[in-house]
Protein backbone atom coordinates (compact mmCIF):
# COMPACT_ATOMS: atom_id res chain seq x y z
CA UNK A 1 0.00 0.00 0.00
CA UNK A 2 2.73 2.04 1.00
CA UNK A 3 4.17 1.91 -2.70
CA UNK A 4 0.80 2.51 -4.37
CA UNK A 5 0.39 5.86 -2.92
CA UNK A 6 3.49 7.86 -4.60
CA UNK A 7 2.92 5.74 -7.49
CA UNK A 8 -0.93 7.47 -7.36
CA UNK A 9 0.23 10.96 -6.63
CA UNK A 10 3.13 10.52 -9.67
CA UNK A 11 -0.05 9.62 -11.99
CA UNK A 12 -2.17 12.39 -11.22
CA UNK A 13 0.60 14.78 -11.80
CA UNK A 14 0.82 13.32 -14.78
CA UNK A 15 -2.97 13.47 -15.65
CA UNK A 16 -2.93 17.05 -14.41
CA UNK A 17 -0.04 18.30 -16.59
CA UNK A 18 -1.66 16.43 -19.65
CA UNK A 19 -4.77 19.03 -19.07
CA UNK A 20 -2.65 21.66 -19.04
CA UNK A 21 -0.95 20.88 -22.73
CA UNK A 22 -3.75 18.40 -24.35
CA UNK A 23 -3.84 14.55 -24.05
CA UNK A 24 -0.27 13.78 -24.11
CA UNK A 25 0.31 11.14 -21.47
CA UNK A 26 4.21 10.12 -20.37
CA UNK A 27 5.82 12.36 -22.42
CA UNK A 28 3.89 11.28 -25.60
CA UNK A 29 1.59 13.38 -27.71
CA UNK A 30 -0.21 11.76 -30.38
CA UNK A 31 0.54 13.01 -33.71
CA UNK A 32 3.98 14.48 -32.60
CA UNK A 33 5.89 12.08 -30.60
CA UNK A 34 8.23 9.65 -33.11
CA UNK A 35 8.76 6.10 -32.23
CA UNK A 36 12.45 7.15 -31.91
CA UNK A 37 11.38 9.64 -29.09
CA UNK A 38 8.72 6.80 -27.26
CA UNK A 39 12.03 4.50 -27.69
CA UNK A 40 14.66 6.46 -25.97
CA UNK A 41 11.71 7.35 -23.19
CA UNK A 42 10.22 3.43 -22.38
CA UNK A 43 13.12 1.16 -24.19
CA UNK A 44 12.14 -1.43 -26.34
CA UNK A 45 8.57 -2.92 -26.39
CA UNK A 46 7.79 -6.00 -24.71
CA UNK A 47 5.83 -6.75 -28.61
CA UNK A 48 5.87 -5.48 -31.71
CA UNK A 49 2.92 -5.77 -34.37
CA UNK A 50 2.39 -4.43 -37.91
CA UNK A 51 -1.17 -4.27 -39.34
CA UNK A 52 -2.90 -2.60 -42.21
CA UNK A 53 -5.34 0.50 -41.11
CA UNK A 54 -7.12 2.12 -44.38
CA UNK A 55 -4.63 0.96 -46.71
CA UNK A 56 -1.34 1.64 -44.83
CA UNK A 57 1.19 0.09 -42.54
CA UNK A 58 0.84 0.71 -39.19
CA UNK A 59 3.08 -0.48 -36.34
CA UNK A 60 2.04 -1.57 -32.60
CA UNK A 61 4.29 -1.41 -29.56
CA UNK A 62 3.56 -3.36 -26.10
CA UNK A 63 4.93 -2.91 -23.34
CA UNK A 64 3.35 -5.06 -20.39
CA UNK A 65 4.66 -6.81 -17.30
CA UNK A 66 7.92 -5.20 -15.91
CA UNK A 67 8.46 -3.02 -19.40
CA UNK A 68 4.54 -1.38 -18.74
CA UNK A 69 5.09 1.75 -16.63
CA UNK A 70 3.87 2.22 -12.64
CA UNK A 71 -0.05 1.74 -11.99
CA UNK A 72 -0.39 0.35 -15.64
CA UNK A 73 -0.86 -2.81 -16.73
CA UNK A 74 -0.49 -2.85 -20.54
CA UNK A 75 0.86 0.50 -22.89
CA UNK A 76 0.17 0.26 -26.43
CA UNK A 77 1.30 2.48 -28.81
CA UNK A 78 0.37 2.74 -32.55
CA UNK A 79 2.31 4.39 -35.09
CA UNK A 80 1.21 5.54 -38.52
CA UNK A 81 -0.67 9.22 -39.07
CA UNK A 82 -2.04 10.30 -41.92
CA UNK A 83 -1.49 14.57 -42.09
CA UNK A 84 -2.12 17.02 -44.44
CA UNK A 85 1.43 17.10 -45.57
CA UNK A 86 1.16 13.07 -46.42
CA UNK A 87 1.65 9.49 -43.92
CA UNK A 88 3.91 9.27 -41.63
CA UNK A 89 4.55 5.83 -40.44
CA UNK A 90 7.20 7.03 -37.30
CA UNK A 91 4.72 9.27 -36.00
CA UNK A 92 2.25 8.22 -32.87
CA UNK A 93 -1.57 8.19 -33.99
CA UNK A 94 -2.97 6.61 -30.51
CA UNK A 95 -1.75 5.77 -26.81
CA UNK A 96 -3.70 3.10 -24.99
CA UNK A 97 -3.30 2.48 -21.43
CA UNK A 98 -5.22 -0.42 -19.78
CA UNK A 99 -4.64 0.38 -15.84
CA UNK A 100 -4.00 -1.55 -12.70
CA UNK A 101 -7.28 -1.70 -10.77
CA UNK A 102 -7.98 1.09 -8.68
CA UNK A 103 -4.80 3.22 -10.34
CA UNK A 104 -7.58 6.16 -11.31
CA UNK A 105 -11.32 6.94 -10.92
CA UNK A 106 -13.92 9.14 -12.23
CA UNK A 107 -13.53 11.55 -9.78
CA UNK A 108 -9.65 12.00 -10.68
CA UNK A 109 -10.19 12.63 -13.86
CA UNK A 110 -12.75 15.10 -13.39
CA UNK A 111 -10.40 16.82 -11.37
CA UNK A 112 -7.02 16.81 -13.83
CA UNK A 113 -9.13 16.90 -17.24
CA UNK A 114 -12.42 19.01 -16.27
CA UNK A 115 -15.58 18.00 -17.30
CA UNK A 116 -16.00 15.77 -20.74
CA UNK A 117 -16.94 17.35 -23.68
CA UNK A 118 -19.19 14.42 -24.32
CA UNK A 119 -20.23 11.31 -22.44
CA UNK A 120 -21.44 7.72 -23.97
CA UNK A 121 -21.71 4.56 -23.61
CA UNK A 122 -19.97 1.24 -25.56
CA UNK A 123 -22.27 -1.53 -24.44
CA UNK A 124 -22.32 -1.14 -20.32
CA UNK A 125 -19.17 0.63 -20.58
CA UNK A 126 -19.28 4.47 -19.61
CA UNK A 127 -16.99 6.64 -21.90
CA UNK A 128 -16.01 10.16 -21.69
CA UNK A 129 -14.83 12.52 -24.50
CA UNK A 130 -12.59 15.33 -24.36
CA UNK A 131 -11.63 17.19 -27.14
CA UNK A 132 -8.13 17.62 -26.39
CA UNK A 133 -8.61 13.69 -27.80
CA UNK A 134 -8.30 12.03 -24.37
CA UNK A 135 -11.34 8.43 -23.98
CA UNK A 136 -11.69 7.30 -20.56
CA UNK A 137 -12.95 3.93 -20.19
CA UNK A 138 -15.27 3.33 -17.22
CA UNK A 139 -16.23 -0.22 -15.33
CA UNK A 140 -20.11 -1.15 -15.68
CA UNK A 141 -20.48 1.53 -12.26
CA UNK A 142 -18.49 4.26 -13.78
CA UNK A 143 -16.68 4.71 -11.14
CA UNK A 144 -13.05 3.36 -11.09
CA UNK A 145 -11.07 4.19 -14.85
CA UNK A 146 -10.20 0.89 -16.50
CA UNK A 147 -8.53 2.66 -19.89
CA UNK A 148 -7.12 5.54 -21.12
CA UNK A 149 -6.84 6.17 -25.01
CA UNK A 150 -5.25 9.65 -26.10
CA UNK A 151 -5.19 10.45 -29.76
CA UNK A 152 -4.69 13.55 -31.75
CA UNK A 153 -7.11 16.76 -30.66
CA UNK A 154 -10.50 15.59 -32.10
CA UNK A 155 -12.53 18.52 -33.61
CA UNK A 156 -15.42 19.81 -31.24
CA UNK A 157 -18.69 18.74 -32.55
CA UNK A 158 -21.84 20.84 -33.41
CA UNK A 159 -24.05 21.10 -30.34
Amino acid sequence: MTRIVPLVVVLLMSLVAGAVHGAEWGAIVPGQTTQEAVRAQYGEPSKRATKKVDGYDTTEWLYEGTRAPGGVRRLAVDFGLLTPAGYRPEVVRVIRLDLAPGAFTRPLIERGWGIPNRVGKEGDTPLFFYDTGLIVLFDRDGWMVQTLVFTPPQPTAPR
